[in-house]
């Protein structure tokens, strides 16, 4: 619904009740983008996907079920994680 809102079309959604995320395939994906945001309420992490944040970053983006937290976007420059204002004003 927000994207459709700011008429941004996104190449490929996936349903994360059906498609299930776990730390390793995570991991990868964020890998390929060198910026990795993550909201959680009101706060934003913002770190470069690397092995000295890889726990930190993992523990904030993983849910209680050991999946990927929803919603995930990756861009052509970032890897967007969890719903927040600010992070979405910035796509």
């Amino acid at each position: 619904m927000y994207f459709e809102q700011k008429g941004i079309r996104p190449k490929d959604i996936s349903d994360a009740r059906k498609e299930k995320i776990d730390r390793e395939m995570a991991w990868e994906f964020m890998q390929t983008r060198p910026r990795v945001y993550i909201g959680k309420g009101k706060k934003v992490l913002c770190l470069g996907p690397d092995e000295e944040h890889k726990e930190e970053i993992l523990k904030a983006s993983m849910g209680r079920s050991g999946n990927l937290r929803a919603p995930a976007v990756k861009t052509k420059n970032a890897f967007f994680i969890g719903y927040n204002d600010m992070i979405y004003g910035a796509l």
